[in-house]
């Protein structure tokens, strides 16, 4: 299996954990994801003990959205959701015509998304420098994407020999660029890396997209991404740890009409007026004219030429070469000229 040919952006609606938990929740987030317009759903599916340890606190931003009560392990124990339910959602998201995806966190976990046959895996940021797991995402052969948050170009390029020396090629790795923190800030954003990434990896690119707001995420469509991951919840005001820094079902479906738009407007590196600019060519551009009387063998020069819109004979360009030339009749005011 291999990615499949990218013609249009893939648009991710992160879920993540804003499920909170619930199953039900959950579902709901398929549906309104599905309406959205996004081509596929993510959620994470992780083992608390195989994740985290008890001495593990939260991070800034957690303890901002939940308090400082508490560690990593007890915040994703309420997070979590079984097997069983995973199942039971991806076949929501087939019935609702939806892309199923869940970013494994522990090799156990990785293994039980396998078996869900996913489109591609999601390689966290957390993972990038995780030599086991990235052999183990590897070793299935399917499309990855790798997120980089965190990480340096160096550690980068190890995460990507690691998974090309396990029998991953180029073609089925898209490399998104991501900052770890919740909100981003536009100043960390850092969407010019994307260049980088296409020049030194050959690769396809993405953004997963942290900040508020969707302008961030059309730029880095602009800027050649080919997959934007953004996070989606059905309330910010939930409790939770992601949700103040996702967007809406509504935010949503305008994010997917907006980079629609944005990919159309890219069009293609070659610079030729369209077909309705064709139609109008002699509606907008100036023409030679005469700007008072000209006498049949009288010279033309800059006192008796003008440049004006008209239904026209000889464009703009051939100013000059009409220059110094005779007149092979006579013209009357605001007449064009023709050799």
């Amino acid at each position: 299996m291999k990615m499949p040919k990218i013609r249009k952006c893939i648009i991710i609606a992160e879920a993540g954990v804003n499920h909170n938990g619930q199953v039900s929740i959950a579902k709901k987030m398929i549906r309104e994801a599905a309406k959205a317009g996004a081509d596929f759903i993510k959620f994470q599916t992780f083992i608390p003990s195989a994740l985290v340890t008890d001495s593990a606190p939260k991070v800034e931003y957690q303890k901002k959205a939940l308090g400082k009560q508490g560690n990593q392990r007890d915040m994703l124990e309420k997070l979590k959701l079984s097997h069983k339910e995973f199942v039971f959602l991806r076949k929501e998201c087939q019935r609702q015509k939806i892309g199923f995806l869940s970013t494994a966190f522990d090799l156990e976990s990785l293994k039980f998304i396998e078996s869900l046959q996913p489109a591609f895996h999601k390689i966290s940021s957390g993972d990038i420098d995780n030599p086991p797991f990235l052999k183990q995402v590897a070793s299935y052969k399917r499309p990855v994407l790798l997120s980089t948050g965190t990480a340096n170009l160096r550690e980068v390029s190890k995460a990507l020999q690691i998974l090309r020396k396990n029998g991953l090629s180029r073609k089925k790795i898209t490399v998104l660029q991501c900052h770890t923190d919740y909100p981003t800030n536009p100043s960390d954003v850092n969407l010019r890396v994307l260049d980088t990434f296409m020049k030194k990896f050959k690769t396809c690119v993405g953004f997963s997209d942290h900040t508020t707001g969707i302008a961030i995420s059309l730029a880095g469509v602009a800027r050649g991404a080919k997959v934007i991951e953004k996070h989606f919840t059905l309330n910010r005001c939930l409790h939770g740890p992601d949700h103040q820094a996702s967007i809406t079902p509504y935010e949503f479906k305008k994010l997917v009409e907006e980079i629609r738009s944005v990919e159309e407007a890219l069009g293609k590196p070659e610079k030729t007026p369209s077909k309705k600019e064709k139609k109008i060519i002699k509606n907008c551009r100036k023409f030679l004219v005469a700007s008072k009387k000209i006498n049949k063998g009288e010279m033309l020069s800059q006192n008796n030429v003008a440049l004006k819109r008209c239904q026209g004979i000889l464009p703009a360009s051939k100013y000059y070469s009409i220059i110094g030339k005779r007149a092979k009749k006579t013209f009357v005011f605001d007449e064009p000229l023709q050799d």
